[in-house]
């Protein structure tokens, strides 16, 4: 009986050799295909609501502040990525008082955040370019983006020079400042 379990114990263990000296096999597998859409976004600007108080000054005086962080959003997702920020202003009314834009120099400054590729050029860099603005008939470029694939975002913070004519007269005068994009 003793030879019995010597003889079964050796068959064991050379059976455990073969099976683990056995090339492994692999697992089995099976693929899977994926698909998805990028839609067409869209060309978005969001600007400070407001209000945004710039302080006083006399007639003849000067008044100078930004307005607050001004950004384009262009998730269009196209061939070319370019757009061009416009800006424009209400006249500046106190009852039946009135400032025109046009005594209200716009300075866009560089980016303080860009994504995405092309350039992004300011409408007036510095304020020895900054320029007047007008009523919606003739808007002004405060950025533009030329270049690049895909989408993009620009981040600005501009500022206005309010020139107040020395004919003004005392009052507390509110209007609109209007950023668009194309």
């Amino acid at each position: 009986m003793r030879r019995r379990s010597i003889v079964l114990v050796a068959a064991s263990a050379s059976t455990l050799m073969f099976l683990s000296a056995a090339p492994a096999v692999a697992a089995p597998t099976d693929e899977t295909i994926v698909t998805f859409a990028v839609e067409a976004g869209s060309l978005d600007v969001v600007a400070p609501a407001g209000p945004i108080d710039l302080g006083s000054a006399p007639p003849g005086g000067t008044l100078t502040g930004q307005i607050g962080p001004v950004s384009v959003s262009d998730t269009r997702g196209g061939a070319t990525s370019e757009w061009t920020a416009s800006v424009y202003a209400t006249n500046f009314i106190d009852a039946a008082l009135t400032i025109p834009p046009t005594t209200i120099d716009y300075w866009s400054g560089p980016t303080t955040a860009t994504t995405g590729g092309g350039t992004f050029v300011p409408g007036q860099l510095t304020a020895l370019v900054a320029d007047p603005l007008d009523l919606v008939a003739t808007p002004l470029v405060a950025f533009a983006h030329t270049g690049g694939t895909g989408g993009s975002t620009a981040t600005w913070n501009p500022t206005l020079i309010v020139n107040i004519p020395i004919t003004a007269q005392i009052g507390d005068y509110t209007g609109t400042v209007t950023h668009s994009v194309a």
